[in-house]
């Protein structure tokens, strides 16, 4: 049996939890974790996002050994940007699974990176194979290893902030049950999805339909302008009509339309178009793997490389339609 992490403030306040890959996403979803009263140790190579958070109250980890090593440590969270990251973080020699056998603390391994199926699972099997330290394995019930969880996220940036992300959770039912309280914390929605591998397929697969729905949208809005209609009429007739989707009534790409997105704010920040063409590789190395045909994301893929990788993939919209 996995022990649940209470979720009432006066408990949280004596966990302690690390957070590995403090970016745009991670930081929020640390600094919810923080607000709800859990002690936090981050760990990022970036030394002004670990200062922003240590001024917001949590301690910091030179490595991801470090951490893992850390005494008292309930679980660790990762949002890393690719499956390199993610491979080195949990694989790597100074990664969270290189600390000696009977030194590691967490019992609980959540990782919210979006990476592939394959990936997800290798590092679920060499977690399975380390050891946990024994006041670790005695406080949950003689558990022998850490277990670890896929849990990539829907919701972006502004739902990291608000609380409101999606969890897409793949690994054992226990270890899903026992991230919940953490998982509740940055979010309002878990789904699980099934065994190890299976959170980050759900993700890829959202991704795809994304990816087609913004450059869909993009392309409608953009010729709608150029025919002289005004997008912010017609993006008020897609969004009651049967081209409403999430990406023209809650993240609209034309710059104006919609407040507090990123085309209102020159593209910057939100999901950058270079983390939407790695997730389209990611889909496409799945479907190849798994015989599945997919004409979307090939073309989806070639249409966001084409954009400025540092820019929100909204920019489509802007670079590639000319909105």
């Amino acid at each position: 049996m996995v022990n649940a992490f209470p979720a009432t403030r006066t408990v949280a306040q004596r966990l302690i939890i690390g957070f590995v890959g403090i970016g745009n996403m991670g930081s929020a979803m640390a600094t919810r974790l923080l607000g709800a009263g859990y002690r936090l140790v981050v760990c990022d190579k970036n030394e002004e996002a670990v200062q922003r958070l240590q001024m917001a109250g949590a301690k910091a980890a030179t490595s991801p050994a470090a951490l893992a090593a850390t005494p008292g440590l309930s679980a660790i969270v990762s949002m890393l940007p690719s499956l390199e990251h993610v491979r080195q973080a949990y694989l790597g020699g100074d990664g969270i699974l290189s600390v000696p056998s009977g030194e590691l603390h967490p019992h609980l391994l959540i990782d919210c990176s979006t990476i592939d199926p394959l990936t997800a699972r290798e590092v679920a099997a060499a977690a399975s194979d380390a050891t946990l330290h024994p006041n670790a394995a005695e406080a949950h019930d003689g558990q022998r290893s850490p277990l670890l969880i896929d849990a990539p996220v829907s919701g972006g940036v502004p739902g990291a902030t608000a609380g409101s992300l999606t969890f897409m959770c793949g690994g054992e039912p226990a270890a899903v049950d026992a991230a919940r309280p953490l998982l509740e914390t940055m979010g309002k929605r878990i789904i699980y999805c099934g065994g190890n591998g299976t959170g980050v397929t759900a993700k890829l697969c959202n991704n795809l339909v994304l990816s087609v729905s913004m450059a869909a949208v993009s392309e409608g809005l953009a010729l709608g302008k150029h025919l002289g209609l005004d997008p912010h009429l017609l993006s008020e007739i897609f969004n009651t009509s049967s081209a409403r989707c999430w990406s023209s009534d809650t993240y609209n790409p034309v710059p104006g339309v919609m407040e507090g997105v990123p085309s209102s704010r020159g593209y910057k920040g939100g999901f950058s178009s270079k983390l939407m063409v790695k997730d389209l590789s990611l889909a496409l190395k799945a479907a190849e793997h798994s015989g599945a045909a997919a004409p979307m994301a090939e073309e989806a893929h070639k249409l966001y490389s084409q954009v400025d990788p540092n820019l929100d993939f909204s920019a489509i919209y802007k670079q590639l339609y000319k909105g």
